[in-house]
């Protein structure tokens, strides 16, 4: 049996009468009906979307969330909402266990699971769902799209000046191909293996570190280091191994506990080997300089360990600020639990390493850096977010981070329509670790590569040159990419800030 908790009231609910409710709200009768239909039209709605809404689509996505420490604690959040009546037997699971096993039988048979289904398939003798907060959760998830929305609004109103592009030329011919070397290092009992992309026509300028997201590889990314390399920098891409697409898929089947946020320290030690390897001129299928400035590269988990490994030590009252965060399950950002994951202090790159530019897609970091965002960095930053992406929202992790920027050659991307896996690309006979549905890849994935990739190239051929990426609104294929200075975010921001500033319009792609 169901039973709803609405302001210190018990009331019974038969499933099969909430689920009539939550399909046809305003026609249903009964006594259930009656009580739901006396909340207040928006907290009805809200309501009523939550329960149809899916909880977690995608087979694979959602038992590897559930099977990783973020899911861990969205499991407890879920458990103090739903509160299944434990049970007299010693070795009944707690309510997260029986949560988690609930929900992984429902995965087997189902492509994506609604509240109403985890409702009605938990096998305990009464369930208490706690109404008040659920609608709470309801309203948040609201108003984080309608803030969204918003936000793509007030960014159409900068009215920055449109250039359109073309895709850059990237002919396979006369290209170097990559080599992968082993690199023996102390604090890994296997040598870490990388792939090496030299320049086709070096230029006396940075070389560039690349390193995947968490369960991701370097196949991956090859679309952008090959790229640069034609261009003109040498890149060495990174694996991480117990981080990389294989500990992920062992974690899956229960070979391996899942990686996670408590991966960075071997991560950063990873980077800080490679560069004084480079330094001592180990890396010779590099081509560049020894000792020359490197760029620090990634995407997601890859790109908070970029701004880390460049110094960027987290602000002091981390915990505080995780404890006030999670209070509220931060559905609509994920990399809030990551996080909050994180150890109190991470070591910096070696004394003395020069570190040329910071890029990050997609990445977070708003509970490390709060106040000063990546502004305390001497190097400029090249921030990529997506308008689609609730993994890490672009207002509170991209523009949040930037916000307090000031250095003249750092820039913001926001891709219109892109998601938090636009960056990745997945090659036609590789098999993908994620099935991944369309709310979640956003517009097409090499579609969004195409814009990325001169972008990062004029931001990098601007470290030393005159600038070459002014703020604008870049078109290339149909899809948008909206590029801030520090002066732009801001004025983004204010304006976003500004009350009575007209409904929001939704934008050309929604989730």
């Amino acid at each position: 049996m169901l039973e709803l908790q609405l302001d210190g009231m018990a009331i019974p609910v038969n499933l099969e009468q909430l689920q009539a409710w939550s399909n046809n709200p305003e026609r249903e009768r009964g006594d259930l009906a009656v009580w739901l239909n006396l909340l207040e039209p928006r907290s009805r709605r809200n309501l009523v979307q939550l329960l149809n809404a899916p909880l977690l689509q995608e087979k694979s996505l959602g038992e590897q969330l559930l099977n990783s420490w973020t899911g861990d604690q969205l499991l407890g959040e879920v458990a103090e909402l739903l509160q299944p009546e434990p049970s007299s037997n010693a070795e009944t699971p707690s309510a997260a266990a029986l949560l988690r096993q609930t929900l992984v039988a429902l995965l087997s048979r189902e492509r994506q699971v609604t509240t109403l289904q985890l409702l009605r398939a938990i096998p305990s003798r009464r369930v208490s769902l706690k109404l008040d907060a659920l609608l709470a959760l309801a309203a948040q998830w609201r108003e984080q799209l309608l803030l969204q929305r918003e936000a793509l609004r007030q960014l159409h109103q900068l009215q920055l000046p449109l250039r359109h592009s073309q895709a850059l030329s990237l002919s396979q011919n006369n290209s170097r191909p990559m080599v992968p070397q082993p690199l023996t290092v102390p604090h890994r009992s296997e040598p870490l293996p990388l792939e090496i992309w030299p320049a086709d026509r070096p230029l006396q300028g940075p070389w560039v570190v690349l390193m995947p997201g968490l369960g991701g590889d370097g196949d991956q990314l090859s679309w952008l280091a090959s790229g640069l390399a034609r261009w003109g920098w040498p890149v060495v891409v990174l694996d991480h191994p117990g981080s990389d697409e294989r500990a992920l898929k062992a974690s899956m089947v229960g070979l391996l506990p899942p990686p996670g946020a408590d991966s960075l320290d071997e991560r950063l030690a990873d980077v800080a080997a490679v560069v004084q390897a480079q330094r001592q001129g180990a890396l010779g299928a590099l081509n560049a300089a020894a000792g020359a400035p490197v760029v620090l590269m990634g995407h997601s988990l890859g790109g908070l360990t970029a701004l880390l490994a460049a110094g960027l030590q987290p602000e002091a009252g981390l915990q505080q600020r995780c404890s006030r965060s999670l209070k509220r399950l931060p559905l609509t950002n994920l990399s809030r639990l990551l996080q909050c994951q994180l150890p109190q202090t991470l070591p910096p790159l070696p004394a003395g390493t020069e570190v040329a530019a910071v890029v990050a897609y997609n990445g977070f970091g708003s509970l490390l850096w709060p106040t000063f965002g990546t502004s305390r960095l001497k190097a400029p930053v090249l921030l990529v977010g997506g308008s689609l992406d609730l993994i890490t929202p672009p207002l509170s992790e991209q523009l949040g981070l930037f916000n307090q920027q000031h250095h003249p050659r750092s820039r913001l991307v926001l891709v219109e329509g892109g998601s938090h896996f636009s960056p990745v690309r997945v090659g036609a006979q590789q098999e993908a670790l994620f099935q991944l549905g369309d709310d979640l890849v956003g517009i097409s994935p090499r579609g969004a590569q195409d814009l990325l990739l001169p972008l990062t190239i004029e931001f990098l051929q601007g470290l030393k040159q005159p600038l070459l990426l002014s703020p604008q609104i870049r078109l290339q294929n149909g899809i948008r990419g909206h590029v801030l200075d520090a002066r732009q975010a801001r004025r983004w921001r204010e304006r976003i800030r500004t009350p009575g500033a007209g409904p929001a319009e939704p934008p050309a792609h929604q989730p």
